[in-house]
């Protein structure tokens, strides 16, 4: 009555929305990872242009053909051997230039004639043009000529524009055209002249044949339907692509048109990583219905699980893709050391798995990335266990390197051609990936214990060592409950590990459950000098059960103040659960004259919450009953057994068990591990005579003849 075997614990439906909500959010993004390459490659092939081909593959039978791939190189050649098509020179340019030269020549002359204007006023005419920028000295000079000879420059100047731009100047010919000017210039002119009509005809020079597009574009299409098909031929038995060749396009469809390889329909690779990630869903959802585990009911654990499985799988599928050697160096197995780390092996076990074969999907070295990743992942957890020392990490790593190495000897060398060179390159990709792994895990396990409150069996470790300063401050000022606390967390721990629980976190838990006595310690019998027993019996009932009930919070206070994992707080809130203080609610019982309606009973009530965990169970019923046979002193194994099991009942009467996950069988398995150690610890010991009458009997015995 009251127990609810570990299948059938019902889950919060806060919690179950979570895990819904994580697993559909995970399985999306893992399903993102997996097509992502088929998304960026729409035409995905068995092999593909550029890949080291796996295989040597041979012409089954003569064949000719007409290649595709060869044609449209000889096609894209003879394009881009076709020259840029310009159009003819264009008479309107030159005539719109002609006459733009003539309007400056003729207001140039406007300006020379005028008698009102000044010299300065003349040239400042001049150099107001719009089409021409004159030099100043040449505007002087323009201004000095006499009529005749600026007529002559004038006549001068058409002429040489006329002759420069009747031949073909393009765009890039403009600079060149303007240069050679000067010698279309009348040999009858001076220097001084001559260089006038340079200036003012330069300035008209541009391009009279335009770039055209349609030519040239019909130009390269006639040269690309010149060219003839290209056939391509191969004979039976001759060699089309080496093994371990870079492969080119020529050769891929040399294969294709043999049939050796074929084109895959995207449709199939997307359904296929769909019926994987379903697959793995499925998978861990039909394994943790059947083990339901501590984390799985809190919600902190649930998310960091999904994040770690998230950001290691789209970090993984973003960067081993097309890649040779860091494939087998990616620290994929650090997802296995640091769930198992935090959650335990089985969770580890759990989702290497699950990782390990999907990161490697569709993946042309799948076949032998797939064993690697699996066996370094599940190799390294199992050697990193319960992850109590540094030291382990290690170990998993080099378990991690070995393990690679020898699915690299199994699946790769056999199939794959690979030198000396390419196998130490992989054998060092193992290696690292093994060091990378556990040195991510231990410093990840780390940060997230110490920044989210996880409990890790190395920090466990860490606060259960009796220099620990919380333990000794506990021993200081509370030695008796100091003692209790090692009896229980032996009591405990024992049964613990018969049950399959967390033995060392309900060791360290139980060290640690009473630590709020020692704020207070006097108050509590086990503190009090022997002969001098006080019970409280002078002060109100009420009063004495709240200072007890006090060692409850403050233990939590201590625990926060000591930087203890929260998971400790569980041990120390959920001992008493919600009980009541018997003695003293009997006391005020007593005097109220046995009338239970005179007494507040949630005033002798422990806050709570009842246990949640095995483990806090444990505790709870290694307390009650460590402190019973204390008290009573049962002198057979009879009344011992009674006392244990009386101490269970009333637990699961009171319903302080309901939401663990202990079994029946648990509970026999508990009442029998508590009976033998108690047995050993209480056990009758016998007189021994004083040390005079010893002596004496000793002296006056009779000698044997």
């Amino acid at each position: 009555m009251g127990i609810v075997p570990a299948r059938h614990r019902p889950t919060p439906a806060r919690i179950r929305t979570l895990q819904i909500i994580l697993l559909v959010l995970v399985s999306i993004i893992s399903y993102g990872a997996l097509v992502l390459p088929f998304l960026l490659n729409p035409t995905v092939v068995s092999l593909r242009v550029g890949e080291v081909s796996p295989n040597e593959y041979q012409a089954p039978y003569d064949l000719e053909y007409d290649s595709t791939v060869r044609t449209e190189e000889a096609q894209r050649m003879a394009e881009n051997a076709v020259a840029p098509v310009y159009g003819s020179p264009d008479p309107s340019i030159a005539r719109r230039q002609m006459e733009r030269l003539r309007a400056s020549l003729q207001y140039i002359a406007l300006v020379r004639d005028d008698e009102n204007s000044t010299p300065e006023q003349k040239i400042s005419d001049l150099a107001a043009l719009n089409d021409i920028t004159l030099k100043s000295e040449t505007i002087e000079k323009i201004i000095a000529l006499t009529p005749a000879r600026w007529d002559i420059i004038q006549q001068e100047s058409l002429s040489v524009l006329e002759q420069v731009m009747r031949r073909t100047i393009r765009d890039q010919d403009v600079e060149s055209a303007r240069r050679l000017v000067p010698s279309f210039v009348s040999l009858s002119l001076n220097e001084e002249q001559a260089a006038i009509v340079s200036e003012l005809v330069t300035a008209y020079v541009t391009a009279n044949s335009v770039y055209s597009e349609e030519l040239t574009e019909a130009a390269r299409r006639s040269a690309r339907e010149a060219v003839e098909p290209v056939t391509e031929g191969y004979k039976a038995g001759e060699i089309i692509v080496l093994r371990g060749q870079v492969l080119t396009a020529a050769q891929i469809e040399a294969l294709q048109k043999f049939g050796l390889i074929e084109e895959a329909d995207p449709w199939q690779d997307y359904a296929g990583a769909g019926a994987l990630v379903v697959m793995m869903a499925g998978y861990v959802v039909l394994y943790f219905s059947r083990r339901r585990l501590q984390f799985l009911f809190e919600a902190r654990s649930l998310v960091v699980i999904a994040l770690v499985f998230i950001v290691f799988i789209v970090g993984a599928r973003l960067t081993i893709p097309n890649r040779t050697v860091l494939p087998y160096a990616f620290p994929l197995p650090a997802v296995g050391l640091l769930i198992a780390t935090l959650f335990g092996v089985e969770a580890g076990i759990v989702f290497s798995l699950v990782i390990s074969l999907l990161v490697p999907y569709a993946m042309p070295n799948a076949l032998d990335l797939t064993p690697y990743f699996l066996a370094s992942s599940l190799t390294g957890v199992l050697v990193l266990g319960s992850a109590r020392r540094v030291w382990t990490f290690f170990r998993s790593g080099m378990a991690i390197a070995g393990a690679g190495i020898a699915m690299l000897i199994a699946f790769r060398l056999p199939f794959t051609q690979t030198d000396g060179v390419a196998l130490l390159q992989l054998t060092g990709a193992a290696v690292f990936s093994g060091l990378a792994s556990s040195s991510i895990a231990l410093l990840l396990q780390y940060f997230l214990a110490q920044s989210l409150g996880l409990t890790t069996a190395l920090q466990l470790i860490e606060i259960s060592r009796p220099d620990f300063p919380l333990l000794q401050f506990f021993l200081r000022h509370a030695p008796g409950t100091y003692q209790h606390s090692l009896q229980v967390a032996n009591l405990a721990e024992q049964a613990a590990e018969l049950i399959g629980a967390d033995a060392l976190l309900t060791r360290v838990g139980a060290l640690f459950h009473d630590v709020g006595k020692s704020l207070n310690p006097m108050f509590f019998i086990e503190n009090q000098p022997q002969g001098q027993m006080n019970t409280h019996e002078d002060i109100d009932p009420a009063d004495a059960a709240a200072a007890i009930i006090a060692h409850v919070p403050d233990g939590v206070v201590l625990a926060r103040k000591h930087k203890l994992p929260r998971r400790i707080d569980d041990f120390i809130l959920e001992h008493h659960g919600t009980m009541i203080t018997r003695y003293q609610y009997n006391q005020a019982l007593e005097m109220a004259n046995g009338d239970p309606t005179k007494v507040d009973i949630e005033k002798f009530r422990y806050p709570g919450p009842r246990p949640r965990s095995r483990e806090t169970a444990l505790l709870m019923l290694a307390d009650g009953s460590e402190a019973r046979a204390r008290a009573e002193r049962p002198q057979t194994e009879e009344a011992l057994r009674k006392l244990v099991l009386s101490t269970i009942e009333i637990a699961q009467k009171q319903g302080q068990l309901d939401n663990t996950q202990l079994t029946l069988r648990d509970l026999s398995i508990i009442t029998e591990a508590f009976v033998t150690i108690l047995r050993g610890t209480h056990h009758p010991r016998i007189t021994y005579p004083k040390e005079g009458a010893a002596t004496e009997n000793i002296v006056t015995a009779p000698q044997k003849e």
